[in-house]
């Protein structure tokens, strides 16, 4: 008798801000690595777009770069990265307990474990590090030791969380696919998943198959 044919990996899709971390990331990283006096000089210059963000006028995903660019171009690349990696430590303590949980519990199933997220790799890569998972995110531009303020790739939100999800992995390759998330930015790589789950809309997590242990030979 053979072993039936099947499918049996799964990947789980985790977003970090509102989802696996429950605030701001991004706007954290700004006033921990930067001094007040910088952020409101920067700020000023970028003051109309900031406003407009504020009044719904002005997309996220178009707003984080130009902050970005604003508060760290031509800083010291090496400077904000070790702030960065300590920033990261104070990340890994302050994560959702119950997504968290979630997280390992894919982990002890063997389940490829995935942070998709729209902040940036300054931070996100030591704490994918910490927590052994793999990182789709947007990526920053270091040229001759400085911050350009450019990003390397689109900012990942919306549909680009979906694209690059497709360019690294090839869904068909999995059985079930889980997707974590808490704003309409996550929508895309939600619908990509078998088993969804929106922070505030949805109140119960998904519950996790082990395909491994459910299969059968014939």
């Amino acid at each position: 008798m053979h072993a039936k044919s099947q499918k049996y990996k799964t990947l789980a899709l985790f977003d970090f801000d509102g989802t696996l971390y429950l605030h701001d990331s991004f706007t954290g990283f700004i006033f921990y690595a930067l001094r007040k006096r910088h952020i409101v000089k920067r700020g000023l210059q970028i003051l109309p777009w900031i406003q407009a963000y504020y009044l719904n006028f002005y997309p996220a995903h178009r707003m984080r770069p130009k902050l970005y660019a604003s508060m760290f171009k031509n800083s010291d690349a090496e400077e904000i990265l070790k702030l960065a990696q300590d920033y990261a430590q104070q990340l890994i303590f302050k994560l959702n307990p119950k997504l968290l949980e979630q997280l390992i519990q894919h982990q002890e199933l063997g389940h490829e474990v995935v942070l998709v997220s729209a902040s940036l790799d300054l931070y996100l890569k030591p704490v994918c590090s910490y927590l052994n998972i793999d990182l789709i995110c947007s990526e920053v531009e270091i040229k001759a030791g400085k911050i350009t303020g450019f990003y390397q790739t689109p900012d990942c939100s919306n549909q680009q969380k979906k694209i690059r999800i497709l360019e690294k992995y090839n869904l068909d390759n999995y059985a079930e696919i889980y997707a974590y998330g808490n704003s309409k930015e996550d929508v895309d790589m939600l619908n990509l998943a078998t088993y969804s789950y929106m922070v505030r809309t949805d109140q119960v997590l998904p519950k996790i198959v082990n395909h491994k242990k459910s299969a059968w030979m014939f």
